[in-house]
């Protein structure tokens, strides 16, 4: 029989899981849209933009900060946090030049639909290294509370189906194939649970307020990085600038009411 330490831990690794697999909901989203409308194609990339835009700035970055706060008082926490951002920031740079890709022809007016592919990966790829501290988090905190765990799953749940938007997609619009988008949401979302399953087996004596806040800050410059260089760009490039602009601000005022719950 379990001991109780066993349950707990079981229990928190249960609601990561839970929490992490919550992203294929928003990938739903691809059997109720048109693969070819370039007005959906801004909005959901003008969506996605916004949505990392708003975890960065209000989950990752705060979290970053409290964290390097609790471990090195206000000040240098401070100068931590942003140390980190931008250390992601050069990171996200870094992914922008390893995965080549194809600029709009301005004087063609071609739109680059393989170049979607490549913005659903990169959103793939930040999404996939949110969530793995996010997993983190969420099995700390069930496996000390099980109350606080709960909290957490749920409000982690309802950002993360936005987020399977954002990764579904944009590569649904470049390959027309549901099983691709449904596979790299699948990817995306199940860094969650590998992430409590680390931190279970792994990396609990390694875990430390330092250690957490620069993987938040890090993560926080990547994810800011692709919205601004990848998502934007590519959402400006139909047309539909004011959609593009619209859908972001959507993306940015939702996820905050996550919170809420």
């Amino acid at each position: 029989m379990l001991n109780m330490l066993d349950k707990q831990a079981l229990f928190a690794l249960g609601i990561s899981v839970l929490a992490g697999m919550s992203t294929l909901l928003g990938a739903l989203i691809i059997f109720i849209t048109d693969s070819k409308s370039e007005r959906t194609i801004t909005l959901s990339l003008g969506f996605a933009a916004g949505v990392m835009i708003s975890v960065t700035f209000t989950d990752l970055f705060p979290g970053s900060q409290n964290f390097f706060f609790e471990a090195v008082g206000q000040k240098k926490g401070i100068l931590l946090s942003v140390l980190f951002l931008i250390m992601g920031i050069l990171i996200g740079m870094g992914i922008d030049y390893f995965v080549p890709h194809e600029e709009y022809d301005e004087e063609n007016q071609e739109k680059p639909h393989q170049n979607l592919y490549r913005v659903g990966f990169v959103s793939m790829m930040a999404i996939m290294l949110h969530n793995f501290p996010e997993g983190i988090a969420t099995f700390m905190a069930g496996y000390q509370d099980i109350t606080l765990g709960i909290t957490i799953a749920i409000a982690i749940t309802l950002h993360n189906i936005p987020e399977g938007i954002s990764v579904a997609l944009p590569i649904y619009f470049a390959t027309g194939s549901k099983k691709q988008a449904l596979k790299y949401t699948f990817l995306s979302g199940i860094a969650e649970p590998v992430g409590a399953f680390l931190a279970f087996i792994v990396l609990r004596p390694f875990i430390n307020d330092l250690v957490l806040g620069a993987i938040f800050g890090i993560v926080g410059g990547i994810m800011l990085y692709i919205s601004l260089e990848e998502l934007i760009p590519s959402s400006r490039q139909y047309g539909y600038k004011r959609l593009a602009l619209f859908s972001t601000f959507a993306g940015i005022c939702l996820m905050p009411l996550s919170h809420l719950f």
